[in-house]
Formats: C-alpha cells, structure tokens, sequence
C-alpha cells in the first residue's frame, strides 16, 4: 500500500475507466484502503491534478464486474474519507425522464428520491452511536455551482438542478414505473448516487453528482427502450465531457474544508459521548476523529 498523506484535504471522483485513466494525473499511484466495512470496489488511483490531490474510485470496478445493487458504499465512502478526501464529485450515467433533457446533456442534480430498500448499508451509524444528518439538501450547493460553472464555461449544455430518482436495479425500469416516476416530476433516474451522498453526508464530505444522460428511460415511446448496448455508446462520448469539467473544476475547489457540509454530524450526534462503545468509535476513527481527540 502505497503511503497516504493524511493532511491534506483531498479531493475523490467516484466514476469510470476513462476518469482514473486521465492523461493529466500527475505521479499516479494506487492505494489498497482496507476498511471494517469490507473492501472498496477497487484499489484507488491517487495523483495531482493542477496541484491538488485528487483519488479517483471505479464505482463498479475495473471492468465493470460490480452490479449496482452489489456496491460496497459504505467501503467506499469510507476509504475515501480515510485519504481526507472532504470533497467528492460523483459521475454517473442516467436515464432521462423529461423531454428537454436529452442524451449526452449534463444534469447536476440537487435533489434525490430514495426508492431503494437497502437503508441499513446506507449509514455508517449503529452499534451504540446513533446520528441523523440533515439531508434536507443533500447535495452541497456550493460544490455543484462550481460544476455549472465550469461546464457552462466549456460550452456544454447543462442542467443546474433537477431530483435524481434512485432505483435498486440491476433492471431497468418497468414501461409503468418510468412514467410513474416522470409524473410525479423526477427529472433523472439510475442506482447509486443517493446511498454516496448519504453515507458523504455523514462523512463530512461536500458531495456532487455529474450525471450524465444517457437515455430516454423507457417512458418515450417513439425511442428505442433503454438497453445496456444504448446506455454504453453513450458512455464512451460523456466520459470525455466528465473528464473535461473535472479538469476545469478541481483547480476552483478551495484548499480548506471549512464548508456547511464539513461539520454535518455537530447538530446529528444524538447519542452522550461517554456512551460511545470504544469499538464503534475504533470502527468509525476517520469520520469520528475530530469528535473524540486522542481518545
């Protein structure tokens, strides 16, 4: 395992191959983070991008051999936060669910819907310490305006705002429950990005999402539903535009943590101190540290 510098506020991107294999990442190195959580999805590419640290995580892994409903995003987020990562920008392929959002748009989401039912590999909390983070806004508004704004400066047609709906897959969408859920206003829809905000929000990690659209879902039905070979063409074309806004972005992201976003547990900690188990806090050290001292 390569050595981690733990001082340094670090930046993760948790996405595909063609981010962690980005041309412009300087003294690329790989990181095997171990975690009580169980192991992260892959190793981690660590390097510096315009002078900044950045880590970048293959969500699905180095050829995509993990399901959505397989992720690890409790290891994850936590292996991420292990490398003082304190800022993370999440890209994914989405489904769109209206009209004016087109394949190969740029959406940045700034709500979600939890359709999901996997909440209890959703929380870093339990066993003796329990927290309620607020997640009335669970995307850092601040981190996502500097995404429009880089995108808006490469030209790119992007969507400052709109719900990502969060579905467990691995299957697509049902005819029904696409226009079920475009109904009712969702904007985007895929599998993994609310667990990431959730557990990055009790990690004290401003968290964004890039989403990419791939897709019309499957409520248009004057398009071809949405198949693994559709999403695919699309992904190699948006990986180089995720690349692009990253490249602009990361530079603009400030050097000190001292956002709403890094202090999310000072008002959700609801269990006494002097009641926290000692394993749990040992478990959670890197997201509990500043809480506990030397303890």
């Amino acid at each position: 395992m390569a050595e981690i510098n733990n001082q340094t506020p670090a930046i993760g991107i948790i996405g595909g191959s063609g981010l962690y294999e980005m041309e412009e990442l300087r003294d690329a190195t790989e990181y095997t983070v171990e975690t009580p959580f169980g192991p992260p999805s892959d190793t981690l590419v660590g390097g510096t991008l315009s002078g900044r640290q950045v880590y970048f995580l293959p969500r699905h892994g180095r050829g995509h051999r993990i399901a959505p409903h397989e992720i690890n995003h409790r290891a994850n987020i936590y292996a991420l936060r292990s490398l003082q990562v304190r800022w993370i920008i999440s890209v994914a392929a989405v489904g769109s669910l209206q009209a004016k959002y087109a394949p190969r748009d740029v959406l940045l989401p700034s709500q979600f819907f939890d359709r999901t039912s996997q909440r209890a590999s959703h929380s870093f909390f339990g066993d003796g310490i329990v927290a309620h983070v607020g997640f009335a806004e669970p995307i850092s508004t601040r981190l996502r305006n500097l995404l429009a704004e880089s995108a808006r400066s490469l030209g790119l047609t992007v969507h400052n705002g709109g719900t990502y709906v969060n579905m467990d897959g691995p299957a697509f969408s049902t005819r029904a429950e696409s226009e079920f859920n475009r109904r009712n206003g969702f904007d985007v829809i895929a599998m993994t990005n609310l667990p990431e905000a959730k557990l990055a929000r009790e990690a004290e990690i401003a968290f964004a999402t890039i989403a990419m659209i791939t897709d019309y879902d499957c409520w248009k039905v004057e398009e071809e539903p949405v198949s693994a070979q559709t999403v695919l063409d699309h992904v190699i074309a948006n990986a180089e535009t995720a690349r692009k806004i990253i490249l602009h972005v990361v530079p603009r992201i400030p050097t000190e943590a001292n956002w709403p976003d890094h202090f999310a547990l000072d008002t959700a900690l609801v269990t006494y101190l002097k009641l926290w188990p000692a394993a749990t806090v040992e478990k959670l050290k890197p997201i509990l540290a500043r809480f506990v001292g030397d303890q």
